[in-house]
């Protein structure tokens, strides 16, 4: 097994070692023993385009969201600013995250804080690099395989971002089904708004459950997502209707890897 080259901004630094984007990889991606494996993909493509890329490692925080939507507004300034002087201090002007959460936070909040940066969630990277040439993509074992994405809601509805996942999967040759409720018209998974951290309030069925329930009316092999709490709720409705031997819960990243051997 391969050893991911994961450098951290310290090193390059110690190095003289510039950098041409900052990964920030989000406390889903750092401490979820399964987003972990999305974090893994995202390394994995990077080192494959040989793009020169770092991590803060320890030095990395949560960013606040889930203090903001909670209502906290004192903490998240605590937590974005202890980040922004991070960031500030390596000079750090371009980001990439998995986590549509992470992206919105900072590309969006962290400015009036002192926070600049060009922020771009991996299926934008992903795009990208794909129609520079730079990532040869196939369809690999999910070619004709029939696939349904879940808008996340804040690289959707939030960020207006509706196409460059879409486009990275049409790339591996599938066949992408849309839920009656998509884009524009996306609905949540249920973990937004710091729900993912706190007890269901009272009602007649859980937001995931309806949510699975909608992808799986298009009976997918994958449900294809785009965000780490998009894919724990997802993986939950899944088990809950005892479907796990029959259709995958994939972060379009790990599907680039998985059917790119990368």
């Amino acid at each position: 097994m391969s050893i991911l080259k994961v450098p951290t901004m310290a090193e390059c630094v110690a190095k003289g070692e510039m950098v041409e984007i900052l990964f920030w990889v989000g406390c889903s991606g750092s401490f979820d023993d399964r987003a972990k494996k999305i974090t893994k993909a995202i390394v994995k493509i990077l080192n494959h385009v040989n793009i020169k890329f770092a991590v803060l490692g320890t030095e990395e925080s949560c960013t606040g969201d889930p203090a903001k939507r909670a209502g906290n507004e004192f903490l998240f300034q605590m937590q974005a600013m202890q980040n922004i002087q991070v960031l500030n201090g390596y000079g750090i002007t371009r980001i990439v995250t998995g986590c549509p959460h992470c992206f919105n936070t900072i590309k969006n909040e962290y400015p009036q804080l002192g926070g600049k940066y060009e922020v771009i969630h991996h299926t934008q990277l992903l795009q990208q690099l794909i129609n520079e040439g730079k990532l040869k993509v196939s369809g690999g074992k999910f070619t004709g395989k029939r696939i349904t994405f879940h808008d996340p809601c804040y690289l959707g509805r939030g960020n207006n971002e509706y196409e460059a996942p879409r486009s990275v999967i049409e790339k591996l040759d599938t066949e992408l089904h849309e839920m009656k409720r998509s884009r524009e018209k996306g609905f949540c998974c249920g973990a937004g708004g710091a729900q993912m951290f706190k007890e269901a309030e009272k009602g007649s069925k859980e937001v995931n459950v309806e949510r699975t329930e909608e992808a799986l009316e298009l009976k997918p092999d994958v449900i294809a997502t785009g965000c780490p709490f998009c894919m724990t709720m997802m993986r939950d409705g899944i088990k809950h209707f005892e479907k796990e031997d029959k259709v995958q819960v994939l972060d379009i990243s790990e599907m680039i890897v998985q059917a790119n051997d990368l």
